[in-house]
């Protein structure tokens, strides 16, 4: 909406008075304020009441692929966007849970973690574990150490039980229809929990370093996928998803061998992989040091900041179009924008 707009929603009392500063300048608006002009002029982005939750895991069998701060920068472009999300660290490692500025091992309890929901007897649903962050619009289920295991009560559930690996799948519906998009970040394993956040996704995104390492280590995962689902297909039944899409990370372009690896990755998986990479950046390690994404960077704007903020919502951006293809009540308006 316009600058006139929102002075006219403040003069007839659709919205509050503006804060001011000292010089009667407006101080600017935080993110929960913006929400409530979208919800005042109905511009928030929402899935409509028939439109299906995505739930999106960020997925890779391998380690250090960026896979937890990837998780964190998509959540909190899409809260910026307005969406509601819900974030769920199935990683013992908690990186992700660490990045939304909880210490595990001091302010969480492996009762307020996935543990309880996979003990024999325990939690009917995952209500339960759900806290606020500091970001409007963002819910998290967090993890610890502790968490490590749920491997083994899963495993032990699924002893003579196929439908165990469901589950988590059944619990993440228990909570998703309150949210748009569901994240899952599991660990960097063929485990239990990794095989259950494969049930429980109706998207998958693969982020992968431009390495040959990471490249072979890929092409290995997506084989092991197919096989996996094959297999847990003839015991519970089929399990789509709504797209599945490899993303480069850790790219620097400076140096020619990640340019040639990301151009036989493009040629490998062609349009199942993202456009946009997730570079390299001096201020993604700089975030990392204060525990924070870029997207809670303050101070100065520099150039290095913008390229790397810039590179971040084209990245994001992509996800999010990919998203709305995926709810029926968005496609009038994407084909109205020449999205659809």
């Amino acid at each position: 909406r316009t600058s006139e707009a929102i002075r006219q929603a403040e003069a007839d009392g659709r919205l509050p008075a503006p804060r001011l500063s000292a010089t009667g300048r407006r101080e600017g608006y935080s993110l929960s304020e913006v929400n409530h002009m979208r919800d005042v002029f109905g511009t928030r982005p929402r899935r409509g009441p028939d439109d299906p939750p995505i739930v999106m895991a960020v997925q890779n069998f391998k380690g250090g692929v960026g896979k937890s701060t990837l998780t964190c920068h998509v959540a909190q472009f899409l809260a910026l966007k307005g969406y509601r999300v819900a974030v769920i660290d199935c990683d013992s490692q908690a990186s992700t849970t660490t990045i939304f500025g909880f210490n595990p091992d001091i302010d969480i309890d492996d009762e307020e973690t996935l543990l309880p929901f996979f003990r024999h007897g325990g939690e009917p649903d995952l209500k339960y574990a759900l806290r606020s962050t500091a970001w409007p619009g963002i819910d998290l289920v967090p993890a610890n150490l502790g968490l490590y295991q749920a491997e083994y009560e899963a495993a032990a559930r699924l002893r003579g039980n196929p439908d165990a690996l469901d589950r988590l799948r059944r619990g993440v519906e228990s909570m998703a229809g309150d949210y748009d998009v569901v994240l899952l970040d599991p660990p960097p394993a063929l485990g239990m929990l990794s095989l259950a956040v494969l049930r429980a996704a109706n998207a998958l995104l693969i982020p992968t370093p431009p390495s040959t390492v990471d490249f072979a280590s890929t092409a290995h995962f997506l084989r092991m996928i197919v096989e996996t689902l094959e297999v847990m297909q003839n015991h519970l039944g089929a399990r789509g998803y709504h797209f599945l899409r490899v993303v480069a990370t850790k790219v620097d372009e400076g140096k020619s061998a990640h340019t040639q690896i990301r151009d036989m990755m493009e040629a490998v998986f062609g349009a199942d992989m993202l456009s946009a990479s997730l570079l390299d950046s001096a201020e993604i390690d700089n975030a990392n040091v204060q525990l924070r994404t870029v997207y809670e960077l303050s101070g100065p704007t520099t150039k290095t900041y913008e390229r790397c903020r810039n590179n971040l919502d084209r990245l994001n951006g992509e996800i999010e179009l990919l998203i709305r293809k995926a709810w029926p009540s968005h496609r009038s308006e994407l084909r109205r924008l020449g999205l659809g």
